[in-house]
């Protein structure tokens, strides 16, 4: 498997991760997680179906840049400056969208993690990870997010000749631009097996 998503025999997907892969991976994820944040409060659903899926979300766009890039907002050309009736429109979309969206994204973080987490590294100190389908999905999810973010945080763009692309070992940033690249990989790879 040697770092990549194979096709699993039932549908999935499986991969060989190593210790220091699986801590980079889990790493990766629970920083996603604490970026994205916690649910709204318990005590404003209060037991109540209803009242939950009634929870308005926030209004404004996050103002840090890797949030924004994760929840952007809708009816609103990153080409052109926003009219009011655009504003208006986002933060509507915004306020009652958002908090499912955030949900979403923290259990996908979390399939991420859960699955990490059940590994047991053998004699080789190599694991096998098998994700079903369904978790395949959420992995895809997830490790498209921890690309936006990464990407954002170090002004990726899509200029193949890139500095990034080319820095020297001793440069700080070189480390995430080798985990956004891996992460690339591993997403591609992924793909690849779901497609039938």
């Amino acid at each position: 498997m040697a770092g990549y998503f194979k096709a699993a025999p039932d549908g999935g997907a499986a991969i060989a991760l190593d210790k220091v892969e699986i801590s980079i991976l889990r790493s990766l994820a629970v920083q996603l997680l604490e970026l994205i944040g916690p649910g709204p409060e318990e005590s404003q659903a209060a037991d109540d179906p209803l009242a939950e899926l009634l929870i308005e979300g926030p209004s404004t766009p996050p103002a840090d840049p890797a949030l924004a890039r994760l929840f952007p907002s809708a009816y609103m050309d990153p080409e052109k400056v926003p009219d009011e009736e655009a504003k208006r429109a986002s933060s509507e979309f915004r306020r009652y969208t958002e908090n499912d969206l955030r949900a979403r994204k923290r259990e996908d973080a979390l399939a991420v993690v859960r699955s990490l987490d059940r590994l047991t590294l053998g004699g080789d100190r190599e694991a096998v990870l098998k994700v079903t389908q369904a978790d395949a999905k959420c992995w895809l999810c997830a490790l498209n997010d921890l690309r936006l973010v990464i990407g954002t945080r170090l002004g990726v763009d899509d200029d193949p000749e890139s500095e990034l692309y080319h820095l020297p070992d001793d440069d700080p940033r070189k480390p995430l631009v080798m985990a956004y690249l891996w992460l690339g990989g591993l997403q591609e790879t992924l793909v690849e097996t779901l497609m039938p």
